[in-house]
């Protein structure tokens, strides 16, 4: 069984910062892309960062400059740092990975999701 747990959510003014963890656990052989995407109020969900096994990453352009995506893998652990947040990055924000199990073929994973709310 694998399961991604995210943290960091929250009600932050516009300006301000947050830093979203997302850890993966279970049964796990390999970790490949893991990324985050939200969905905001009357809106499709959408990538926002995403990063390879070997750091690569690509952004959203709307976040370009402003969030900063990475992972440590000996944790199985992958992060969002969001500064200079405005009111249109308020969602759900949701970790994903491509995880191959141990026994079992390799899947796309989804968190719980984990909501911010950018507000004065």
């Amino acid at each position: 069984q694998v399961q991604l747990v995210e943290s960091g959510g929250g009600l932050v003014q516009p300006g301000g910062s947050l830093r979203l963890s997302c850890a993966a656990s279970g049964s796990i052989f390999s970790i490949y892309a893991m990324g985050w995407y939200r969905q905001g109020p009357g809106k499709q969900r959408e990538l926002v960062a995403a990063i390879t096994s070997g750091g690569s990453t690509i952004y959203a352009d709307s976040v370009k400059g402003r969030f900063t995506i990475s992972r440590d893998n000996a944790k199985n652990t992958v992060f969002l740092q969001m500064n200079s947040l405005k009111a249109e990055d308020t969602a759900v924000y949701y970790c994903n990975a491509h995880i191959r199990p141990v026994v079992a073929p390799n899947y796309d994973y989804w968190g719980q999701g984990t909501q911010v709310t950018v507000s004065s």
